[in-house]
């Protein structure tokens, strides 16, 4: 997982394909590697430091739950 910190209101693309380079972000990767998956896009309600799924097998997209 990747630790972030994310603020308040900021629209944010989590990579949900895994072919990123600026991971655990989009970077339009999937668009060639991966046309059927889209990013999730999420805007928190307040600022903090959260960890981001990185083996893109959460149940609670985009934020890590041990999964892996």
């Amino acid at each position: 997982p990747f630790p972030v910190e994310l603020k308040a209101g900021k629209e944010y693309a989590w990579c949900a394909c895994g072919h990123s380079k600026r991971q655990p972000f989009c970077d339009g990767a999937h668009r060639k590697r991966a046309p059927g998956i889209s990013p999730l896009r999420f805007t928190p309600d307040e600022d903090k430091t959260v960890w981001l799924c990185g083996c893109k097998r959460t149940h609670c997209p985009p934020y890590c739950d041990g999964t892996h």
